[in-house]
């Protein structure tokens, strides 16, 4: 397997994992994330146009999606109801989403991203209970909410 950075030949396979990704949250009781048209392949060819756009493939196929930076991120600055573990610099990954459930591709994406930052951030909707326990169980810290630029609550997690 391999990460590496998104290109225009994957937007088609990384539109379909999104759409599996939303019809998997629906399954799970997640009915209010990911409810609009993004993200999909528009999301990540923005996201590769930006170099912050990744593709977990082996042998051509993608088996998942996300992006990830080293910049702060400014949904990040305020914390409700709790604190982030540390105030140093660190990674933010967003919009990840798996081909396959249960099969640890989430966590080989997390393994890469803590290879290039010390600490990473990542929050999720309060109703995705599967994203809360994978988080849980990779070692992050659930450390409080935080409020995405159009008002919406996610709770977030940080692992240092």
């Amino acid at each position: 397997m391999l990460i590496r950075k998104t290109v225009e030949a994957d937007l088609v396979q990384i539109g379909l994992i999104y759409e599996n990704a939303k019809r998997f949250m629906r399954e799970t009781g997640n009915l209010e994330q990911w409810n609009s048209p993004r993200p999909n392949k528009d999301t990540a060819r923005e996201d590769m146009q930006k170099g912050i756009g990744y593709v977990l493939e082996d042998n051509g196929e993608i088996l998942a999606v996300f992006m990830f930076s080293t910049k702060p991120d400014p949904t990040y600055d305020i914390i409700y109801g709790g604190a982030w573990l540390d105030d140093g610099p660190y990674g933010v990954i967003h919009r990840i989403a798996v081909k396959t459930q249960g099969v640890g591709l989430f966590g080989v994406c997390i393994d890469y991203c803590l290879k290039h930052c010390k600490s990473l951030r990542i929050d999720t909707h309060k109703d995705n209970a599967p994203m809360q326990r994978a988080l849980l169980k990779r070692g992050f810290k659930y450390c409080g909410i935080i409020y995405l630029l159009n008002g919406d609550e996610r709770l977030a997690y940080q692992k240092i």
